[in-house]
């Protein structure tokens, strides 16, 4: 299965959980689903389905939290994209919620997204249920698998938050148009993008049941994915196509946003993609689990060109 069939099985997973316009709430939840079936990469919930699947994880639990992130992603960047954040026009090609819907509604269709995705990750406790009904009680097992449901909650309510993604983007927004540090920066990179990338994989290797120094390996390996993968973001924006990317070119300049590029300039920025690159193949070398599609995934998004 190649990636563009691997983005239409996590596509096909993702809308079943998004909700019917109707009522009296219909504004805000097209609003919710404009941006959702905007497309994109679908990194995080296919990066922590292939986790999950590397670890040896074959059942339906896993699928609430892939629908949960990706709404918990999308929420973040019809915010972002607000007037008094980067007031961006453009996000995957299409015109931002703020644009289509005003900028009241936008607000709310972020907060609903937010909030319907941990409505949407508690389903995995219902499919544990159903699983086990279907079954012979096993107590035990019973215990292990919501001991992990749990576990994964945890992530999916800190890793997003004030330490972790807005964390990152509020030392973003604070930080922008001044000179940034290196310690600054490498905050920004590794809580703003790195945090929910960290929190997929790692999702997906707890609810697999993977021990618990593989779970700290994961999160190594993407924390090291996260980062390399905003410097290629970076690169991007300045030699990268408008029409692919989606989004008009030089948007981080414009802004007054300083980067990796910004610090270390292109080259550098290249080779430590490069560096990053490999680094993160060794790590996963290391993990006893096997998944060749994830290799293939990794290499992908790092080394992207849109």
């Amino acid at each position: 299965m190649e990636i563009k069939e691997h983005v239409m099985e996590v596509e096909q997973i993702i809308l079943s959980y998004m909700p019917k316009e109707e009522g009296y709430a219909k504004t805000v939840l097209s609003a919710m689903n404009y941006t959702m079936t905007a497309g994109g990469k679908r990194l995080r919930p296919m990066l922590m389905l292939e986790t999950y699947r590397m670890f040896g994880g074959d059942q339906k639990v896993i699928e609430p939290f892939m629908a949960a992130m990706e709404m918990i992603h999308t929420y973040s960047l019809i915010h972002d994209d607000l007037p008094a954040l980067d007031n961006d026009d453009y996000r995957r090609g299409r015109k931002t919620a703020h644009i289509v819907y005003g900028e009241d509604m936008a607000i709310l269709a972020g907060d609903a997204l937010l909030n319907y995705a941990y409505e949407t990750a508690a389903k995995a406790y219902d499919l544990l249920k159903e699983e086990t009904s279907a079954e012979k009680p096993n107590p035990v097992l019973y215990a292990a698998r919501l001991d992990r449901i749990m576990k994964a909650y945890q992530v999916l309510a800190h890793k997003p938050g004030i330490y972790g993604m807005i964390g990152g983007q509020t030392a973003d927004v604070e930080l922008t148009g001044k000179i940034l540090s290196e310690e600054e920066l490498d905050y920004i990179y590794k809580n703003k993008t790195g945090a929910l990338i960290e929190a997929s994989m790692m999702i997906g290797a707890i609810l697999a049941g993977a021990k618990e120094e593989e779970v700290m390996q994961v999160e190594q390996l993407a924390g090291i994915v996260g980062y390399a993968f905003q410097i290629q973001d970076d690169i991007l924006d300045i030699e990268g196509s408008a029409e692919e990317l989606g989004k008009p070119l030089h948007s981080d300049e414009e802004n007054g946003k300083v980067t990796y590029v910004t610090i270390h300039g292109i080259e550098t920025a290249k080779q430590d993609v490069e560096r990053m690159t490999e680094e993160a193949v060794r790590v996963l070398d290391g993990l006893k689990a096997e998944d060749s599609f994830l290799r293939e995934l990794i290499l992908s998004l790092i080394t992207r060109t849109k």
